[in-house]
């Protein structure tokens, strides 16, 4: 049985009232709304009523008109580049706007009350996904379901699980299947800044071969394989060669999430007992696994509660951080990376909390995710420690990446408020823009024979 909230969506004023009862997949009537109330893949197409939340335009799919997009590989020029900040959030003024601000928003304009600030540009919804994604979607509407104690879907490829969600569990699955670009192939910089101005570096070549959207695999189930990827540390030196390769699976209650390493210093291949969730990737450990895209991997670890809907000022259209005259000596700030470089745009998130099931073990007790509507994307994260205390908080840009028609994560940003530290992740302002989409990976390159002669 699933358990859904009770009302009738998008409504968040039913949303908010959070009684729980056992409904069937969406019914006809429901499904109708998809394309007319509510966008394909299940955002509210109206504006909100102060229109500062535009309706749903979705007049653009790929490159926009005027924009020079010179293919796979390159770096995405910004539709948006001549306009300007409409206002700025700063810790004098957010008292004014602290309704659409996160906690942790709140708590880093407090911490850094000199140097964090978030400026607020125009909404924009303009860009659209394939009428095949549309189509898969309508289909999962009508007929998807949770599957072993929600740790699967039952469901098509290429198309939102679960576009009116009545629980965290469905929730959740969206936001471990939004549209992803079929491949990624990208080195990315981390920096790790510390409060007395030190920054740790890193490194690291990404290969992800993605199996959830695509035509290719329209229609197909969504059993085995979710994705394939191959990590290779550039940096830091005592690191250096190190080669990660993992299976990540529709189903972690059928197949867990499995990983390979090769070590340079013994050339061997090992398998990876008990890989994911809360263990430290990347330069200073300042992320875990399943921190990637804010969320990923098992959900096994917590029970998952939708509490509704808000309006919030995001990360978004986060072009202006993906081009190559940022020097990282100027993003790099106390606190956090310089605000000049951020967009925030107020938009509808989906708020689906996470807390960590009785018996369990996770360094956050409880996890509170701010997911886009017209993308599905987990954008924003507020982590919690043991003592019900906010200890990190992270924030996801994203941007439409034009050649594989999706919506893409671009520099995310983690902060742990007790350190003062932070890492910037996924960084190539400074070297070569990772491509997105192609067909250059192919599933034979992800083995471990593979993995033994790419670490050599």
């Amino acid at each position: 049985m699933k358990h859904r909230i009770l009302g009738a969506l998008p409504l968040a004023a039913a949303l908010m009232l959070g009684s729980e009862i056992a409904f069937a997949a969406a019914s006809p009537a429901e499904v109708e709304k998809l394309g007319r109330e509510l966008t394909c893949i299940g955002a509210e197409k109206a504006g909100n009523a102060d229109g500062s939340i535009p309706p749903f335009a979705g007049k653009w799919l790929g490159t926009p008109p005027g924009v020079k997009f010179e293919g796979l590989g390159s770096r995405h020029p910004d539709p948006y580049a001549g306009e300007k900040p409409l206002y700025t959030i700063t810790a004098q003024n957010m008292a004014q706007y602290e309704a659409r601000l996160s906690d942790g928003q709140k708590a880093l304009l407090r911490k850094y009350p000199q140097t964090f600030a978030i400026p607020v540009y125009p909404s924009h919804r303009d860009f659209r996904y394939e009428d095949q994604r549309c189509e898969m979607t309508r289909k999962n509407a009508a007929t998807a379901e949770l599957e072993d104690g929600n740790m699967g879907e039952r469901a098509v490829r290429n198309g939102t699980p679960f576009p009116i969600p009545r629980s965290g569990d469905e929730l959740m699955r969206n936001i471990l299947l939004p549209a992803y670009p079929s491949q990624e192939d990208g080195i990315y910089d981390q920096a790790v800044v510390y409060p007395d101005g030190k920054v740790a570096w890193g490194r690291l070549h990404f290969e992800i071969l993605d199996q959830t959207s695509g035509p290719e695999f329209a229609g197909q189930p969504t059993e085995g394989i979710f994705a394939y990827s191959r990590v290779t540390t550039l940096k830091p030196d005592r690191q250096k060669g190190e080669v990660s390769l993992t299976y990540t699976y529709f189903n972690e209650a059928r197949n867990a999430q499995t990983s390979w390493q090769y070590n340079p210093g013994t050339r061997r291949v090992r398998q990876a007992p008990g890989y994911g969730f809360d263990i430290p990737l990347g330069v200073g450990g300042f992320r875990t696994i399943d921190d990637d895209r804010l969320f990923n991997g098992s959900p096994e670890r917590y029970n998952w509660k939708l509490v509704g809907k808000r309006e919030l000022y995001v990360p978004y259209n986060g072009y202006r951080l993906e081009q190559a005259d940022i020097k990282y000596a100027d993003l790099l700030k106390n606190g956090s990376i310089d605000p000049k470089y951020m967009r925030y745009e107020l938009h509808r998130v989906w708020v689906l909390e996470a807390t960590l099931k009785e018996g369990y073990r996770h360094q956050y007790a409880k996890r509170v995710l701010y997911i886009d509507e017209d993308t599905w994307n987990a954008i924003m994260a507020d982590n919690y420690d043991a003592h019900g205390e906010l200890w990190r908080t992270n924030f996801l840009n994203t941007f439409y990446a034009y050649g594989a028609r999706v919506f893409h994560a671009g520099v995310t940003v983690y902060h742990d408020l007790v350190s003062g530290a932070y890492l910037a992740d996924r960084l190539t302002n400074e070297g070569n823009p990772a491509q997105i989409g192609g067909d250059r990976l192919k599933p034979f390159m992800f083995t471990t024979d593979m993995l033994r002669q790419a670490g050599h």
